[in-house]
């Protein structure tokens, strides 16, 4: 009896005209999503190399160690096929110099803005909103349509028990729905090997992964559908309902964690922060011209008395020192600058990571959510990657300063710097360094991408898969004890 209940739920799926037009829909738009993911990733490839390659021609051609810079870019994932997250909105590359503070710029909404106002639409956005209305649209009828049309009574005319025709409503829908999914997400797999995109063993893994979760978060709509089926006598009303769920689960409980939380929580601005920085470096700057008007008053004090000779002589014996101690003094003022802006960038960072866990913990109210997030850890796209990003790219900030100030010493000052003279009969005077040719910077350090251990992404995505799981089990108890009280007649 209960393999020929699931059998007539699977047909009566199956053969029904609605079948055929989402099946159809599903595969179009799961296809067309992993093309346009491929043709974007591929495009993000070109746009990362040719970035590369122009930051190698610039700092090849460059001739004073004092201005030489480089750009780190963040390479494009594989995983950001599947699922985008924020990759579009954080920026593509940072400049890295002595005197700049880390910053990502340049992101593909920013340069696109079109992009931002539609996104894009890639296979988390078909499962998060797509799929799940499907589900509901299978499943709002599953019981109470039944009863409409008197099939529910004569099923019940036999001696049926009614968990094991929930259990073959359930298995039915879940056979009949997610297993022809599958055939559409393999093909789109196979469309990832002819494009020979690099996914290697971890990548698969993630994806394997990722596609549980999809169907985990899929299977908890249709075990809703079911329960509020078993809760109501009228399809229209359940289907009412449903919708209204949907809405409030996907839409509304998102936004709204995120709006209480910046409440509850305020964190200052980004322009609030460069206003703070930019404040004290105007400060650290007026005082070093300050300082480096009492040094110049000092040195002209040392020369007075000397006749021309002897000053000229003075001057050429303690110039070099002269450079080097206003030089020291700058750097000491930029370090400061660089030490004060961090320290304000990791506090909005802290105050921000604080106020996205609260958001993110009351969105998980919302079987949605959890299933989003999941999936962005997942594919590393999650709202962590630019501050991953930007503590590599800090920590090769140091490394990159320390390389050129080290370099720029060794070759006598850098080259391409500009001499300051005074004379007591001239004053000041400025000589620009003529350049020493291309520098050899073959020994440079490399940039280290911002990388998460598998272990790492395991323990921060398994709440997530806990939670579709419990809210599954609650939705398909609350649909037996529904069911256990319906009326059949």
């Amino acid at each position: 009896m209960f393999r020929m209940l699931v059998e007539k739920e699977l047909k009566s799926i199956l053969q029904g005209p609605k079948f055929i037009a989402t099946f159809s829909v599903c595969s179009l738009l799961i296809l067309l999503s992993i093309f346009v993911g491929i043709q974007d990733y591929r495009a993000a490839v070109k746009q990362y190399e040719a970035g590369i390659h122009l930051t190698e021609q610039e700092m090849e051609e460059a001739a004073s160690w004092r201005g030489f810079r480089t750009r780190i870019f963040r390479k494009p994932d594989p995983m950001q096929i599947f699922v985008s997250g924020v990759n579009n909105d954080i920026g593509r590359f940072s400049l890295i110099h002595s005197s700049e503070s880390v910053r990502l710029v340049h992101s593909v909404y920013s340069d696109d803005p079109i992009f931002a106002v539609f996104r894009f639409i890639d296979l988390n956005f078909i499962f998060l909103a797509v799929l799940s209305l499907f589900a509901i649209l299978f499943t709002y009828d599953a019981i109470n349509g039944e009863r409409e049309i008197g099939t529910l009574k004569l099923t019940f005319a036999n001696p049926t028990p009614r968990v094991r025709y929930i259990l073959s409503k359930f298995i039915g829908s879940w056979l009949g729905l997610v297993i022809p999914l599958i055939v559409p997400i393999l093909l789109g797999m196979l469309i990832v090997i002819l494009y020979q995109i690099p996914i290697h063993g971890e990548h698969w893994i993630k994806l394997g992964l990722y596609i549980t979760v999809s169907l985990l978060y899929f299977t908890f709509f249709i075990i809703l559908g079911l329960f509020i089926s078993a809760m109501t006598k009228h399809s229209a009303v359940s289907f009412l309902l449903l919708l209204v769920s949907w809405v409030i689960f996907v839409l509304i409980i998102p936004r709204v964690s995120v709006m209480t939380a910046g409440k509850i929580m305020p964190v200052p601005s980004v322009a609030e922060i460069d206003g703070q920085i930019d404040r004290y470096s105007k400060v650290s700057w007026e005082k070093y011209i300050d300082d480096m008007e009492v040094r110049l008053q000092q040195r002209r004090r040392e020369m007075d008395g000397m006749n021309k000779d002897e000053r000229e002589a003075y001057r050429d014996a303690h110039l070099w020192d002269w450079m080097e101690e206003d030089n020291a003094a700058r750097q000491a003022m930029q370090a400061e600058i660089n030490r004060m802006s961090r320290q304000l960038s990791n506090e909005l960072m802290r105050r921000k990571a604080a106020q996205q866990e609260f958001a993110f913990s009351l969105s998980r109210l919302s079987p949605a959510s959890a299933y989003q997030l999941a999936a962005m850890n997942l594919t590393g796209t999650d709202i962590g990657m630019k501050e991953r990003y930007i503590d590599a790219m800090e920590k090769y900030h140091d490394t990159f300063t320390e390389y050129t100030e080290k370099k720029r010493k060794e070759s006598g000052g850098g080259g391409g710097g500009i001499r300051i003279e005074v004379s007591s009969e001239t004053g000041f005077s400025f000589n620009v360094g003529q350049d020493r040719g291309a520098l050899n910077n073959d020994d440079m350090p490399q940039f280290q991408e911002a990388k998460r251990s598998f272990s790492e992404i395991l323990i921060r995505t398994i709440a997530d898969f806990g939670i579709l799981v419990l809210y599954g089990i609650i939705a398909l108890v609350g649909t037996f004890v529904a069911f256990l009280k319906y009326d059949v007649r």
